[in-house]
């Protein structure tokens, strides 16, 4: 049985694309971000914690994150609203096993609990909850590359998604048809123009986060930083 291609995602430093398995070792050893931290010797220094962060069922979706130690989970929560969750305000929290697991305060700076190997589940959202998985993947002692408390390291590219009508690269999203219907409600261009379902809204566009088609999210999709 043949297995579907990985997906794959930009790096930050270099712009050159790479499978979400080859990424990490990418971010290791490319050059554009080794010359970016040299660029920072001589500003002072804390622990730096490289995440992995996906969606806990789709992993399509995902990013690479560098995050500084002396802040607290809350910015992290702040993070993943702005670029993936956001829709109408729902409450959120950490925990070590989801639903029914262990909660860690979001007041919780970031060296407080963050070891190599540690996986976090992100909940956001009790009704229709958007599950994500923060693993630790290692860390560093330097200067920050910016001076916000993360910096997107990589990110997944869209997931390539065909129109239910004709197979052509679907950029809409029709939720009468993905809630009421036997469908992918995915539409193109073309057929997004004349389609007829408006009992949910008009279809909403695709953008590239988990959450699209959940509950009330439309986006943007788009690092807040």
């Amino acid at each position: 049985m043949s297995r579907n291609p990985q997906s794959r995602g930009i790096c930050a430093f270099c712009k050159e694309e790479f499978s979400k398995g080859g990424m990490r070792k990418h971010l290791e050893l490319c050059p554009k971000r080794a010359f970016s931290i040299s660029k920072t010797i001589g500003t002072p220094t804390e622990t730096l914690w490289h995440l992995r962060v996906e969606d806990a069922y789709v992993k399509d979706f995902w990013l690479d994150l560098e995050m500084r130690g002396s802040y607290t989970l809350s910015i992290l929560d702040e993070y993943l609203r702005a670029i993936w969750l956001e829709c109408c305000g729902h409450l959120s929290e950490f925990t070590i096993g989801g639903f029914g697991g262990t909660e860690i305060a979001i007041s919780r700076k970031a060296d407080s609990i963050f070891k190599t190997g540690l996986v976090l589940r992100h909940l956001y959202d009790y009704g229709t909850t958007s599950e994500t998985d923060i693993r630790v993947l290692d860390s560093r002692i330097g200067a920050p590359l910016s001076k916000n408390p993360i910096f997107l390291m990589s990110r997944n590219l869209q997931p390539k998604l065909k129109c239910q009508e004709c197979n052509q690269p679907a950029v809409w999203l029709c939720m009468e048809c993905l809630i009421e219907g036997d469908t992918k409600g995915t539409l193109c261009e073309k057929h997004v123009e004349d389609h007829p379902h408006t009992e949910y809204g008009e279809p909403i566009e695709i953008v590239n986060s988990p959450r699209v088609g959940m509950c009330g999210y439309e986006g943007p999709a788009e690092p807040p930083y």
